[in-house]
């Protein structure tokens, strides 16, 4: 199992002086006001998570935007601070957006635009001229940012997801001596979805101008391929999985990504997180209940909707759970300015008043949602309580919740229901699987799950943990710079 140790050392060999640089729309920690004190708090989001340990090991810089309230009130002269709070590893440098930036660059073309359009849910993507004007225009302070920091110096410059299309072509025209690599963390459409992008043309010749483009999945990376292929006068090749424009040459490849299972496999086992569960046991009534639990930011892609139908339909069919089965949402509100996010949260909590009202009994509620931005240990606390948990994402690059779950699960017990459409599901295959489209099906996996012989679920989960232990976040990384920077991948001794 790759260590935080040696992830450290490898960075410190194979990039020699080249500075670490990675880039994000989401901070890492965002600040804000708690009466005359500031406070901070970790973001939701499994980028964060798979990100800051490989921060924590290499050092470096993580340059995101700003989004806490208090956030420009404890940086220095430059937008820096230094982090982790408890322990500064890394510098985190703070992108200060306005308001029409804001609405612009993320809520508009990357989150009504690229996310509906990648995940091909059924919602209609939107894209205008303006947006994407603002879309490159933040992108262009981004690498203004990134240029300040280099000055002249190599770096290797890390770049996370669909926030950033243009950035690693206005890297290179400022810096002479960067490699870049960027990482898609959700899925990419095949050509024909990509067909209806305006400006579809510009922004595939921009992304070229990384030297790796990683995904999530095999699948994704031959659809990015199939779509230069399409689109662009470029050569493209299948069988070294490479892209030749203008002379550079792209690497595409696929890294499904980990999470630092050591540390959520010891954090599940402390005696904090274990007071922490009985403390929920007993505020929410559940001792002595069978608990299946989702955890997700509230979006239309993760299938919520169609729990909430699951569970009314499980308690119509068999009625014999009434009373002894509770399903819990942990919930953070998401993106609430566009109004597919407003209609979906309505949706779920008259939803959800409406189930509970129809199967109350003695003070027992079949529904919890709980809306908040949760902190690993309460998500921690939350998957050593549950029986079961749903992954159920109508479509999703990875899905590293659902890792989370297994690496918490030190009994080896309980059942991972996960969908079929999530990059987790071609790694944990003794996952439950199901279509989350098919509610009928979702029912029928619930119960299976919770009458499931504890026998059969400690084989499946003993599998499951051995793949998320051994693929986990720094062997991640490890392969991507091994891919980056041209040198044998080594498996790790530990």
């Amino acid at each position: 199992m790759w260590t935080s140790k040696e992830l450290s050392e490898l960075i410190k060999s194979k990039l020699g002086d080249r500075l670490l640089i990675v880039v994000s729309n989401r901070e890492p920690y965002a600040h804000i006001f708690d009466g005359d004190d500031v406070k901070y708090y970790v973001p939701p989001g499994g980028l964060v998570t798979a990100l800051e340990p490989i921060m924590k090991a290499s050092g470096g810089y993580w340059v995101a935007q700003a989004n806490g309230e208090a956030d420009a009130s404890v940086v220095n002269e430059k937008n820096e601070i230094n982090c982790p709070p408890d322990n500064p590893i890394y510098t985190l440098k703070r992108i200060f957006l306005n308001k029409e930036e804001e609405t612009g660059f993320y809520y508009n073309f990357s989150n009504k635009g690229l996310w509906p359009l990648c995940h091909i849910t059924y919602t209609r993507p939107q894209f205008t001229e303006k947006d994407y004007e603002t879309y490159k225009k933040v992108q262009e302070k981004f690498a203004e940012s990134i240029a300040e920091i280099v000055q002249d110096r190599p770096a290797f410059v890390f770049i996370q997801d669909y926030h950033f299309v243009n950035l690693s072509k206005l890297i290179k025209e400022k810096l002479k001596n960067v490699i870049t690599a960027q990482f898609w963390h959700i899925p990419w459409p095949n050509s024909e979805v990509v067909r209806i992008l305006p400006f579809k043309n510009e922004l595939l010749d921009a992304i070229l101008h990384n030297d790796l483009l990683a995904f999530q999945v095999q699948y994704h990376a031959i659809n990015f391929l199939d779509t230069i292929n399409r689109f662009l006068e470029a050569r493209v090749e299948y069988d070294t999985m490479t892209v030749t424009k203008d002379s550079h040459v792209t690497m595409v490849s696929a890294f499904p990504i980990g999470i630092d299972y050591e540390h959520v496999s010891q954090l599940s086992s402390s005696e904090k997180i274990l007071n922490l569960r009985n403390e929920l046991l007993k505020r929410y009534r559940l001792k002595d209940k069978l608990v299946a639990i989702g955890v997700d930011r509230i979006d239309y892609t993760k299938g919520i909707l169609e729990r909430f139908l699951a569970v009314d339909s499980l308690l119509q069919r068999y009625p014999e759970f009434i009373g002894k089965f509770v399903y819990v949402q942990l919930g953070a509100l998401s993106r609430i300015q566009i109004q597919e996010y407003k209609e979906l949260n309505d949706k779920l909590n008259n939803m959800m008043v409406g189930i509970n009202e129809k199967y109350e009994l003695n003070g027992w509620r079949p529904i919890v949602l709980i809306r908040a931005n949760h902190s690993q240990d309460i998500i921690t606390a939350w998957n050593g309580i549950a029986n079961i948990s749903l992954v159920t994402s109508l479509h999703d690059g990875m899905n590293l919740v659902a890792k989370e779950f297994v690496a918490a699960r030190n009994n080896i017990d309980g059942v991972l229901i996960l969908s079929e459409f999530t990059g987790a599901a071609r790694e944990l295959s003794d996952a439950i699987l199901i279509n989350p489209y098919y509610v009928d099906g979702l029912v029928e996996a619930i119960k299976s799950s919770l009458e499931m012989p504890l026998e059969e679920q400690k084989r499946r989960m003993s599998k499951m943990r051995d793949i998320v232990m051994k693929n986990n976040v720094y062997r991640w990384a490890a392969k991507i710079l091994s891919e980056i920077f041209n040198f044998e991948f080594v498996e790790s001794d530990s």
